[in-house]
């Protein structure tokens, strides 16, 4: 299958068999994806919270206990495995530093003159945000190209999944532990495979005509 006929084939699954679970071989590559997500300046502002047991299932449905949210619910009961994409609220020094140290041991910077320039623009950056006080809302924006990672990579290995935005985004903070670390809970994805009551699977893609969406400058 090509990459036009998988984004194609992928939909939102909307009922998982409860009965599959995602080989461990297979859950490696999709910790990869995470691991390796693109993000501005390499900024990594993020934790992701992976639930595969019964009870990490249990703390995340923590997050769903109001009837609004009861159609997620049930995704995340069934389903093989369920990541919580969180944010941190602001960088701090010291994961900014971890982000250099990092980036030191990988060997990014050839030169010290290099590595002074990629310093001072990720400062640039981060400040700015800071002062016009949208920090928080552009760390969350960097969760989301993990989020477009994480679909498509899924996809592409034949594993199904629910991107999920529909829960108590103060009670999961309280349940994991996220408020003490300075991290947010943005946005989940529920993955594993198909029901055959999925009716979501059979129904037609439909999307806006390429004319409406692109324009080629």
């Amino acid at each position: 299958m090509n990459l036009t006929e998988i984004v194609r084939h992928r939909h939102s699954c909307k009922a998982f068999d409860a009965t599959r679970q995602i080989p461990a071989t297979e859950w490696a590559h999709i910790k990869n994806l995470l691991v390796n997500a693109p993000s501005a300046v390499n900024s990594q502002p993020w934790r992701f919270i992976i639930a595969q047991s019964n009870e990490g299932r249990t703390r995340i449905l923590k997050g769903m206990s109001s009837p609004r949210f009861a159609h997620n619910a049930v995704k995340v009961k069934n389903a093989s495995h369920t990541v919580v994409l969180c944010a941190r609220k602001k960088l701090d020094d010291v994961h900014l530093e971890a982000v250099q140290e990092a980036e030191d041991q990988a060997g990014r910077y050839a030169l010290p003159d290099i590595k002074t320039t990629v310093v001072n623009m990720r400062n640039l950056s981060v400040n700015a945000y800071r002062e016009n006080g949208t920090e928080a809302e552009w760390l969350a924006r960097q969760v989301y190209l993990a989020l477009g990672m994480l679909l498509l990579g899924a996809a592409t290995l034949g594993i199904d999944a629910c991107a999920v935005e529909g829960f108590d985004v103060e009670a999961l903070d309280q349940e994991l532990g996220l408020i003490e670390t300075g991290h947010t809970a943005v946005v989940m994805v529920v993955l594993g495979y198909r029901a055959p009551d999925d009716f979501n699977a059979a129904l037609p893609k439909s999307r806006l005509l390429e004319t409406l969406v692109l324009t080629e400058i």
